[in-house]
């Protein structure tokens, strides 16, 4: 099995991103809770929010201030998102 990584990222208002993982997985991601510490405090800014896109060598969602999050945590909070809204 291939290692999981995104394909597609979207960012989107109240610092929500849509995003497609290559396992077939897609859906929004509620990262307001996540942005906390030294990389990730900048993102608060809407305007360095958007800046999210797909990484072309980590596979990965990756911000122009150098921050990005693991494609396993992000499938596994949505999971959880999705879970909790169910």
């Amino acid at each position: 099995m291939p290692f999981l990584h995104t394909i597609a990222v979207e960012p989107r208002d109240n610092y929500r991103l849509y995003v497609t993982f290559n396992n077939g997985t897609k859906g929004e991601i509620d990262l307001s809770g996540e942005l906390w510490g030294e990389v990730f405090e900048p993102l608060k800014d809407p305007a360095a929010f958007n800046t999210a896109h797909q990484h072309p060598e980590l596979g990965t969602v990756a911000w122009a201030n150098g921050a990005d999050l693991a494609p396993e945590f992000l499938l596994e909070l949505l999971h959880k998102q999705t879970k909790s809204a169910a």
